[in-house]
């Protein structure tokens, strides 16, 4: 084949579970890396001549673990282990680590993988980089312009976590169903930070918007080990319905379009197609979580064909079961923005005012405090919530519309 655009493809599907089968086998992250890469090569070199194998990842598993074997041997002056020839291309060999590969092994070891990556030793933004190196396999220079540091930096960070999953003593026995639950939740709540950090991306960071469509991807992985979990149901169906989004979310200009003056026929009909039949799924468990809750909130922005047709009092409902499972001032404020169409911009005040001291470093406590004060005509203090707002501003698109709002309380002098 002249294009070879399938071997990529083939090696990043076939990744977390090679290389989740390579950790377990020598218990060292590095040594796993390195026996996958080499497998990669090797992939390179015979893929095209030979053609796919009948199980990428079998294949990728078997070579890497031989030719790290063999490494181990020859810089131990032991016996190497026969040519690669004689090792890696016995179909029946192939088939039997396929075999296994389907069955409870193949799904405690990519758990296990991403697990790794969220050890609780790790501060969140070592547990997103260590996940996109070991499990995405992006590039240390791909991470660091995602996350705006410099190559080095990042180096630093991706070699301090994984010296310290290292150090931690991460048992590699197969969990048991208390300790499963325990770990996906750590790994959804992993995938969720890997998608708010491209959800947050301005218009011209499109390296670090992509990180939207890792997470995607990761979840998807989760829900095909664990399709009976209504919890990773809601989850993807959240960052779908979220992402469906993402074309309408900035003007020409590069600023942010607020959710009710968004173009929604740039909405991805497909993305939210399938985020709706997810949810719907999901809440026939009657097991309602968080992910699930919030994606039913998305579910009902997408349902309305207009921001006027908007359910605002079912997603204020909804949001008042989000405090019950999982209290929090930033999702008061949020359900408070459903007040506020409920019930007025006063109202809404009334909400988030016990919150001021909590979220005095919040942007966006500040940016709704100053637009509901616009609202009521109170000019001065809502100047005042803006000023404070743009002070805090996570990037150019948020800090551009608080000027917005700014420039128009000039404009009324």
């Amino acid at each position: 084949m002249s294009d070879l655009g399938w071997i990529e493809g083939a090696l990043t599907a076939a990744r977390p579970q090679a290389v989740a089968a390579l950790l377990r086998y020598f218990r060292d992250l590095d040594l796993a890396e390195e026996a996958f890469q080499d497998a990669c090569l090797r992939a390179l070199k015979a893929w095209p001549a030979n053609g796919p194998p009948r199980d990428a990842a079998s294949w990728l598993i078997m070579v890497g673990r031989n030719a790290a074997i063999d490494s181990v041997r020859k810089r131990s002056k032991l016996t190497a282990l026969p040519d690669e020839q004689v090792l890696s291309d016995g179909e029946d060999r192939e088939e039997v680590e396929a075999e296994r590969l389907d069955g409870a092994d193949y799904r405690d070891d990519v758990l296990r993988l991403l697990f790794i990556c969220c050890h609780p030793d790790l501060p969140a933004t070592q547990q997103v980089a260590l996940a996109l190196r070991i499990v995405s396999g992006l590039s240390v220079k791909q991470i660091a312009r995602a996350f705006l540091v410099g190559e080095s930096a990042m180096e630093q960070r991706i070699t301090r976590a994984k010296a310290k999953v290292a150090g931690a003593g991460v048992p590699f026995e197969a969990p048991g169903p208390v300790e499963r639950a325990e770990r996906l939740a750590a790994v959804a709540a992993m995938l969720y930070l890997v998608f708010n950090e491209g959800y947050s991306a301005g218009s011209d960071q499109s390296e670090r918007a992509s990180l939207c469509d890792e997470a995607i991807r990761l979840t998807r992985l989760l829900l095909r080990m664990y399709a009976a979990e209504p919890e990773i149901m809601g989850l993807l169906a959240l960052m779908l319905l979220q992402h469906s989004r993402w074309a309408a979310r900035f003007a020409s200009d590069g600023n942010a379009v607020l959710l009710d003056d968004q173009d929604r026929a740039l909405w991805k009909r497909p993305l939210i197609q399938e985020g709706l039949a997810l949810i719907d799924k999901a809440m026939l468990a009657r097991k309602p979580g968080p992910y699930q809750i919030q994606a039913a909130i998305a579910g009902l922005h997408a349902r309305a064909q207009t921001a006027d047709e908007t359910d605002w009092a079912g997603i204020e409902q909804l949001y008042a079961a989000l405090e019950t499972h999982t209290p929090s001032p930033v999702v008061t404020l949020n359900r408070a923005v459903a007040v506020s169409k409920l019930h007025g911009p006063q109202a809404a005040l009334n909400m988030i005012s016990p919150l001021a001291e909590r979220l005095d470093k919040y942007f966006y406590f500040h940016g709704m405090r100053g637009a509901m004060l616009k609202e009521l005509g109170q000019t001065r203090e809502a100047r005042e919530a803006f000023n404070k707002a743009i002070a805090l501003a996570n990037t150019p698109a948020e800090a551009a519309h608080i000027r917005q709002h700014l420039d128009a309380l000039s404009a009324q002098k």
